[in-house]
């Protein structure tokens, strides 16, 4: 087993550990503040679900910007940075130059990096630490601790039913034809979006697979393009009415599991990315051309 497949196997444990651990965390955003949240590759795939996981339920206008492209000139209660290493160049230039003009708190998995003295506020999910170059155990675990701080949200399971799912989306075996396929286009609504994103990421990253993300409701404008027989139409979260027909209409295969915490459907595409990347003789911890953090010079 590859280090990755076994860290994702951790998954439903890490969360329920997050909910109980946010349940004591003292430096959430708080409701009504307005709230950036920020981070790179993976991470900010995460701060873009958590963003509209909790504008979505009225907490506060909250946006979510790739560090690099963080509006450093906008006026927010509170900034929270997403970073496994700590170490990300952009993650600790943007502390940087916020300084103390606007509390920040960040999430991390490692303690011993300069990001406990960039934030004002430092939650340390070390028990989420990732061998892999891959992230996928941090990531989920680091968006269900800021979901479980959310309280309860309406059409949204509460963490720990995410987790029941999961252990079943990590002894279910995968479709043949999604595992057979040779293009997947995932697609995702509101916070589910960023979970697409993430799924389609992963996937490059681990098998160097031709995978696409959307806006679910954009798939009819373009992207059913590349839909055919042999390719995949992963829907995390609802699915849009129609949709199923149309993806039928150009001999696609459609995944849609209306019943499963989108969360869980994200450790599914995860399996599939090992999968793939074993049966193309890659290693998924040490994927082409990537390292663990990105520091520049």
């Amino acid at each position: 087993m590859s280090r990755t497949a076994a860290e994702i196997a951790t998954q439903p444990a890490c969360w329920r550990r997050a909910a109980e651990a946010a349940a004591t965390f003292e430096r959430l955003p708080k409701p009504g503040e307005r709230v950036a949240v920020t981070g790179c590759g993976t991470s900010w795939f995460m701060a873009l679900a958590y963003a509209a996981l909790r504008e979505g339920a009225g907490l506060g206008e909250t946006d979510a910007f790739a560090a690099s492209e963080f509006p450093a000139g906008r006026a927010y209660d509170r900034v929270v940075a997403i970073t496994r290493s700590g170490t990300t160049t952009e993650i600790l230039d943007l502390l940087t130059l916020l300084g103390r003009r606007v509390p920040t708190l960040a999430l991390t998995a490692d303690p011993a990096t300069p990001v406990m003295d960039a934030a004002d506020a430092v939650a340390v999910l070390d028990w989420a630490d990732e061998e892999s170059v891959v992230q996928t155990r941090f990531a989920t675990t680091a968006l269900a601790y800021l979901r479980a701080g959310l309280g309860e949200l309406p059409g949204v399971k509460p963490v720990a039913e995410a987790a029941v799912d999961a252990e079943l989306a990590l002894t279910e075996p995968l479709p043949e034809a999604v595992v057979t396929a040779d293009q997947w286009t995932f697609l995702g609504r509101g916070w589910t979006y960023g979970l697409a994103l993430e799924a389609s990421l992963k996937m490059r990253e681990a098998a160097g697979a031709w995978t696409e993300a959307y806006p679910a409701m954009e798939y009819r404008h373009g992207p059913i393009a590349v839909t055919g027989p042999g390719r995949v139409t992963w829907v995390l979260g609802p699915l849009p009415d129609g949709l199923a027909g149309d993806v039928a209409r150009v001999g696609g295969t459609l995944v849609a599991r209306r019943d499963a915490d989108p969360l869980a459907e994200l450790v599914r595409a995860q399996r599939l990315a090992v999968t793939l990347a074993e049966a193309r003789a890659l290693d998924p911890d040490h994927p082409r051309h990537l390292t663990r953090s990105v520091i520049l010079p």
